[in-house]
């Protein structure tokens, strides 16, 4: 690794359901970040961690759910996770919905090992379906993906429904990412019982690891969240099955449907870098090939 920075690093990715209350969930985030620290972890994802302080409230759309966003500088719950970052030595995106003056986002800050802030991200692709109406809330990220240099590793962190994009993960591996996080809320469908993504939502994932040669951290809640809504209640079942993929896109750790866990894996990132450097995915790309991925039908190259 570059600056001389030890090659082998710790992952950790963790999964609870959350309550409604702010001060419930971070004190569940905290344990369970302490319990990583115990097993060796460097790098932890707070499973939820997207929206974690409380319900996945995009359920419905209320204008009184707009009341939960704070601003990005002095939000309380990335000053305590910094707090605790620097106190156990570790690295903790920590998601939250970010108020900047008359925008909404729904943000991750990236948390360094020294407890500072290292920059912010803003999920990029907003989903607008039942149960999952984040439009409403939500503006897109302005932020570009982006990558942050940690103590322990380059990692770069997106947002559940960007897991879905492949150009995202390529993105941030282009520059540099050495671990992919995705802090996720996804599970049943309201408007269809039998729908069940979970396998597509893994694969998906285990597809980005494996095309571009670097582990993945995914973490997802679990529990049944049930919000009102203007045509009754909405009923979501978070799936959890958080998961660890290494560099070819197997899972080497993973979680159930149901119970609260702190998965763990460590990898050697100089042999990994060596892997994805002869495996020669980034040396034969053809960059001058790609501008149809700039296009939304495919024909207008004009751009």
């Amino acid at each position: 690794m570059d600056n001389g920075k030890r090659s082998e690093v710790v992952v950790s990715a963790l999964q609870f359901a959350c309550s409604d209350d702010v001060s419930t969930n971070l004190a569940t985030a905290e344990r369970l970040v302490r319990a990583a620290h115990g097993k060796g972890a460097n790098i932890i994802l707070i499973q939820a961690s997207e929206l974690f302080e409380g319900y996945y409230f995009c359920q419905a759309q209320r204008e009184e759910f707009f009341q939960r966003a704070k601003p990005y500088k002095g939000h309380p719950t990335i000053l305590r996770m910094q707090t605790l970052a620097k106190e156990l030595g570790l690295v903790i995106p920590v998601s939250f919905f970010e108020e900047a003056n008359n925008a909404h986002y729904n943000s991750v800050a990236i948390i360094d090992a020294d407890g500072t802030d290292l920059g912010l991200y803003r999920k990029s692709h907003i989903p607008d379906g039942p149960g999952y109406q984040e439009k409403f809330y939500f503006n897109p990220g302005d932020t570009g993906f982006k990558v942050f240099q940690t103590k322990f590793a380059k990692i770069g962190v997106a947002i559940c429904w960007d897991q879905w994009f492949p150009e995202a993960a390529r993105a941030m591996v282009l520059q540099g990412a050495e671990v992919l996080f995705y802090p996720t809320a996804i599970g049943s469908e309201p408007q269809d019982d039998g729908l069940d993504s979970r396998d597509h939502w893994r694969r998906v994932m285990q597809g980005h690891a494996g095309a571009n040669v670097v582990p993945l951290v995914a973490s997802n809640r679990i529990g049944k969240e049930i919000i009102e809504t203007e045509h009754g209640n909405s009923k979501i079942t978070f799936y959890g099955n958080s998961f660890i993929a290494g560099p070819t896109g197997e899972i080497v750790a993973s979680a159930n449907d149901k119970e609260e866990a702190v998965l763990i894996a460590q990898f050697d990132l100089d042999k990994i870098k060596s892997k994805r450097y002869s495996w020669g995915v980034f040396r034969d790309r053809r960059p001058e090939l790609y501008k149809v991925l700039l296009t939304f039908d495919g024909s207008n190259l004009s751009l």
